[in-house]
């Protein structure tokens, strides 16, 4: 089996064969594994060195053998080592699907007609042709009844019904993904695991301002209503994400954090607030309201009261 494919061939082969295993049981990521790690790249260098070695070695065993021989032997073997492989069964596949006669028998389909020496053969349509065809009529005919005859979904409803699936996979990643948050998406995170978290980041990073009860020093109080930049998770994790003022706010920290972190130290941020700092600081920014909150409040109260003027009249009116 050897003599049936050239060392440029086998060489070459075996090597990417060998890549091809590494990169299955090798986890890179996204990257192939002989960039992720270097020592990879060595590996696979050593190999092809070794490829190149074993041929080398092999080729030169095979000329010192062939120098011991005697004539006739050496002639054998040569014969054997340059005789060529038949793939006969391809040969015998293509003829039974090209369909034509041999060239002994060409002239059973020779026609009368000559040009200049050139003569026709009427030869039959090649078989793979003909089975082609008749695959083709076979599958127009379903398709036909599939969604001419019973109104099979066609490509606006196949796309409808892709991106509908695509946005209910995206929405299903983004819960275990929480990393895409960002100020349009973020939620208050009430989970333990979270607050904790965000406890962490607080304690590293911001109490040599805000103080480890949140009273403040040089930055402002997070205890009290008084906010400098909108108070609620969106307006905090923005503050956090993008920087306070200019010239005299805290730092962006958008690119030490990432966005899962500071959801988690915002939310955290959220629970000082109400409590009794020990040296609390003077209230700086304008009293927020939440909108939304304040919406929903209003609304209660004004069903409480159209309760209370139905039964103020439904009173009345049994008197």
């Amino acid at each position: 089996m050897r003599h049936l494919f050239p060392s440029y061939i086998r060489v070459p082969l075996v090597f990417f064969i060998i890549v091809g295993l590494v990169e299955y049981f090798v986890d890179s990521g996204n990257q192939p594994a002989f960039i992720e790690y270097p020592v990879v790249l060595l590996f696979l260098f050593l190999v092809l060195l070794i490829l190149i070695a074993i041929e080398a070695i092999i080729g030169a065993f095979e000329n010192i053998l062939l120098n011991k021989m005697d004539v006739e032997t050496r002639e054998r073997f040569l014969a054997d080592k340059n005789k060529s492989y038949e793939f006969k069964w391809v040969k015998n596949t293509y003829k039974k699907l090209a369909g034509a006669k041999p060239i002994e028998e060409e002239s059973e389909i020779i026609l009368d007609h000559n040009y200049d020496g050139i003569k026709e053969l009427d030869n039959n349509l090649p078989p793979w042709w003909v089975w082609s065809f008749y695959i083709c009529i076979v599958f127009a005919v379903v398709y036909l009844l599939r969604y001419e005859v019973f109104d099979g979904p066609d490509q606006i409803a196949e796309l409808e019904t892709e991106l509908a699936q695509a946005k209910l996979d995206i929405e299903e990643y983004k819960k275990t993904a929480k990393d895409l948050v960002d100020v349009n998406t973020v939620v208050l995170l009430t989970e333990s695991s979270d607050l904790e978290a965000g406890k962490t980041i607080w304690m590293a990073n911001c109490v040599a301002c805000h103080m480890a009860d949140g009273g403040g020093g040089i930055g402002p109080n997070m205890t009290d209503n008084y906010w400098i930049l909108g108070g609620g998770i969106k307006n905090i994790f923005s503050t956090i994400s993008e920087g306070g003022r200019d010239g005299k706010g805290m730092i962006a920290w958008k690119t030490q954090l990432k966005p899962s972190q500071m959801a988690q130290v915002a939310s955290y941020l959220l629970t000082f607030q109400g409590t009794t700092p020990a040296n609390p600081k003077a209230a700086e920014g304008d009293i927020w309201v939440d909108e939304a909150e304040e919406a929903t409040s209003t609304e209660e109260t004004s069903n409480q009261s159209m309760e209370s003027t139905t039964n103020i009249e439904t009173e009345a009116s049994d008197n």
